[in-house]
């Protein structure tokens, strides 16, 4: 019996990782992905009710470098509970038809929102500040933008940089001079 558990662990071991969880519409779900009617003033309402930042991210289906993200990033459990603990985080589609409500009162298609907030790549995420004035776009309130794909060590670096407020430190220490002193701390050289 030993011996077929020990066997069992080792083919169990031997497996890739299991891929993210794809929903209905193709982009990946996890579980501090929010469902919301994507009224950006309501989201961001119900997300300093809960102590979190709110986080815009967007996806498109078949994207191997969101696939890249959820699979080898997200699944760190560290990285997942962070953002989880501390961020509202709202998917988009970055071709999708589903209306978003800009904190201006602007109303379009997601697809159309990605335009006029410029996203060109997925995952792009979007970090907003505590409060947004009215008249301000998302793009334009935004504190951070992550374009792209990146390893563990960037994200959970940009994701801490947002959630302590660096970017309002008046120290010389952006977010690049943030990261570089991060990676010199774990000691492993590595921008991941």
């Amino acid at each position: 019996m030993r011996h077929f558990l020990g066997g069992a662990l080792a083919l169990l071991m031997a497996l890739p990782a299991a891929a993210a969880e794809l929903g209905d519409d193709g982009l990946h779900k996890q579980p501090w992905m929010r469902d919301t009617f994507k009224d950006l003033r309501e989201d961001l309402a119900e997300a300093q009710a809960e102590g979190k930042r709110l986080v815009l991210f967007f996806e498109q289906r078949g994207c191997i470098y969101c696939a890249q993200m959820h699979e080898e990033v997200f699944s760190d459990p560290g990285i997942s509970d962070y953002i989880g603990e501390n961020f509202f985080v709202v998917q988009l589609n970055l071709h999708g038809d589903i209306e978003v409500t800009d904190f201006d009162g602007d109303a379009r298609p997601e697809k159309d929102m990605a335009r006029k907030w410029r996203v060109l790549f997925t995952p792009s995420i979007v970090f907003l500040p505590e409060e947004v004035p009215e008249d301000q776009s998302a793009l334009d309130a935004s504190v951070a933008v992550m374009p792209g794909a990146f390893g563990k060590g960037t994200t959970k670096d940009m994701f801490t940089w947002v959630a302590e407020k660096r970017y309002l430190l008046d120290n010389g220490e952006d977010f690049q001079r943030y990261h570089a002193r991060k990676i010199q701390e774990r000691g492993n050289g590595r921008t991941d």
